[in-house]
């Protein structure tokens, strides 16, 4: 059965995180995503980083699944011929280079857009591709700082809380999603478009609200867990080593039924907690009473209790927790994949359900330049011999 983009062509530049994971995105609606690399300047998530605690490549298996890679070093005149005669056979060209760089290397889309009618390209960076501060580098921790999300984030008594994965993968979801409308745009109306994602304004997305109460004079500060006028609202410790329940209780009717399950007698009979308004006042002491109490249960026991009473809650839960799920088996959300010398690894999967269309992960991660010949082969029409001397001169490597 069709996928939604089957029959769109990618050339992929993107590296790291963010581009990548936007792209991931694209490959799993039905895209042809191929993933340009050199062994010049490895994507740095191919490569283990025992600094970040990744002895095997897990990072860039998660981000580049489904795609198609090929070798081809962009430092040379016949590499970026060949970059160009690949982008005419393609719908979307993505990439996160710094600003500045994909110009600099003959490929930014004043020179493309002639290359290929409708032709869309997406740039991602830190801060767009003008103003004040384009050419600034930045990464995930940065794209949260600065965007104002990470300000927010965190104790009232505390320091911001720095951002990492989250603020990558949003932004990829983000160009996604823009690349897709741009699509539409460009099969509508037979004009293309270059695709502007910053990281930070990503992240200022989030907090609109806060926005609007500073420009009325409003203080914004952080608040931990607290949500206004719910009480109790938290992550709160279970049995067992760094497990955890989150709950949160709305209204009077959610504090019955918690104290339902957990019993009405005891630290939470306390005159403090009578009703919604002197909950919230008292909510420190609350928390600390409640944490007494759910600290002696398992959290998938007690979530089990709460939610058949009504009340919200869930448990906290790990990577491993999230691999072992059965919902998430059951919804092909977590996927198991076979790779290379037959090593099995658990996969995030698509994160939407088409009714009618399958959308699922299907191939483990490309080796590099693994699909030279296709590429250069079937695609471009460069014999052997050719894509062998190519090889020889550094060009396909």
């Amino acid at each position: 059965m069709a996928k939604p983009l089957d029959g769109v062509r990618i050339c992929d530049f993107t590296l790291h995180a963010a581009g990548p994971y936007g792209t991931q995105y694209l490959s799993l609606l039905g895209a042809e995503c191929i993933k340009i690399e050199s062994r010049m300047r490895l994507d740095i998530h191919r490569r283990p980083h025992p600094v970040y605690g990744r002895l095997e490549a897990a990072e860039f298996d998660q981000g580049n699944g489904n795609k198609l890679a090929i070798e081809l070093n962009l430092r040379s005149a016949k590499g970026v011929a060949l970059a160009k005669r690949l982008v005419a056979l393609s719908e979307v060209v993505t990439e996160n280079f710094r600003p500045g760089v994909i110009r600099r290397l003959g490929l930014d889309y004043e020179v493309l857009k002639p290359l290929r009618p409708g032709l869309v390209m997406a740039s991602v960076s830190a801060s767009g591709q003008t103003g004040p501060e384009w050419a600034d580098p930045g990464y995930a921790p940065i794209f949260a700082a600065v965007g104002g999300l990470g300000h927010l984030t965190g104790y009232e008594d505390g320091p911001p809380v720095e951002l990492r994965n989250m603020m990558d993968n949003v932004t990829g979801l983000t160009m996604a999603c823009a690349v897709v409308v741009a699509l539409y745009k460009a099969r509508r109306t037979g004009l293309g478009d270059h695709v502007d994602v910053a990281a930070r304004e990503v992240a200022s997305s989030f907090i609109g609200d806060a926005i609007v109460a500073a420009s009325a004079g409003v203080p914004v500060a952080r608040k931990g867990n607290d949500m206004p006028y719910a009480a109790p609202h938290g992550v709160y410790p279970c049995a067992g080593e760094d497990r955890w329940i989150t709950i949160s209780v709305n209204d009077d009717q959610g504090w019955r039924a918690l104290l339902q399950v957990l019993g009405a007698t005891g630290p939470l009979a306390d005159e403090r907690f009578v009703d919604r308004t002197a909950r919230w006042l008292n909510r420190g002491a609350l928390d600390d009473a409640l944490g007494l109490i759910t600290r002696t249960h398992d959290a998938r026991q007690l979530t089990a209790a709460l939610q058949a009473a009504g009340v919200a809650a869930f448990p906290s839960l790990n990577a491993r927790d999230l691999v072992e799920d059965p919902h998430l088996r059951m919804r092909e959300t977590i996927v198991d994949l076979v790779g290379p010398q037959g090593k099995s690894r658990s996969m995030i999967g698509a994160p939407w359900r088409f009714d009618k269309t399958p959308v699922r992960m299907e191939r483990w991660m490309p080796g590099l330049g693994e699909h030279n010949e296709y590429v250069f082969g079937e695609l471009l029409g460069l014999s052997t011999a050719q894509i062998k001397a190519l090889a020889e001169e550094e060009v396909i490597y």
